[in-house]
């Protein structure tokens, strides 16, 4: 199959690593050409840590980085079977995409978002075809987490749901079928944690790594909610946190003002070096 994945951020990046991994012709598509870079040296860098590991043999890393095209030109979509957008989380950005998409691309090829809350019914109204609109909305880091949240948008078709989900499985994922509804379920569970835990330092009962490690150590959580949160993205975390506030009009989604004050002042997380802890 022909993939075009738009975004070569960490989730595009990984995105395209996957489906390269089982046997896709990919291209990842960015308007930045230095971004592009990046995306493929971290590509190679996964590939050759999970050879070392011996998950996979040299010849396996040289044949996926081999099906890995990078571009800036949109008009790669145009012989695309499936496009999966990886790009900011903005609703405007989005729909005015995949209006882009939907006049450039093929009239069978599927459409897909790796949104992590935006409504997949409102991106296939953007289009001529909402019955190939679908959520793919995979987990970081995307080569080793094995979950795909797949959505189905008000009009999404039997046919587009069973194919994404077919295809999932051939990639090694197990895909979870849910509906279009703010957050989804992964988000919509998790991000009022990630939130309460914010209200948790910001209300000054708990610095961040007392908050991490009672979860670690009393829930069994692999990794704290402040640590995850700066995994994650503190930008991306108040962007899902405004959809379910927004979109479900509830009061227990507010954002913490910490966490937009944070945003505010450039402290994203990993990305940015710094968020609830510091990085190198």
């Amino acid at each position: 199959m022909k993939v075009v994945v738009l975004g070569a951020g960490t989730m595009g990046n990984g995105i395209a690593q996957a489906f390269a991994q089982h046997g896709h012709e990919v291209a990842l598509r960015d308007l930045d050409g230095a971004i592009l870079d990046r995306a493929m040296g971290a590509i190679d860098k996964s590939l050759s840590k999970l050879a070392e590991k011996g998950k996979i043999t040299p010849g396996d890393r040289e044949a996926t980085l081999a099906r890995i095209t990078r571009t800036v030109d949109f008009d790669v979509v145009t012989s695309a079977e499936l496009v999966v957008e990886a790009i900011v989380e903005d609703l405007a950005v989005k729909t005015r995409t995949f209006g882009d998409l939907d006049r450039a691309t093929p009239p069978g090829a599927i459409l897909a978002s790796n949104t992590s809350s935006i409504s997949i019914t409102r991106l296939g109204a953007s289009t001529r075809r909402p019955e190939k609109v679908i959520g793919m909305h995979f987990m970081n880091p995307v080569p080793l987490m094995v979950l795909v949240e797949v959505i189905r948008g008000q009009a999404t078709s039997d046919q587009t749901t069973r194919m994404v989900m077919d295809l999932a499985r051939a990639m090694g994922k197990t895909p979870v079928e849910v509906n279009d509804f703010p957050g989804f379920v992964s988000n919509r569970v998790l991000m009022p944690m990630i939130n309460e835990a914010i209200f948790v330092v910001f209300e000054g009962v708990a610095t961040p790594e007392a908050v991490d490690q009672v979860m670690k150590l009393g829930m069994n959580h692999p990794m704290g909610p402040l640590t995850l949160a700066d995994f994650v993205g503190l930008d991306v975390c108040l962007a899902v946190l405004e959809v379910l506030h927004d979109g479900l009009g509830d009061p227990k989604y507010r954002p913490c003002p910490l966490l937009k004050r944070m945003v505010d002042a450039g402290w994203l997380g990993r990305k940015s070096g710094r968020g609830f802890f510091k990085y190198d």
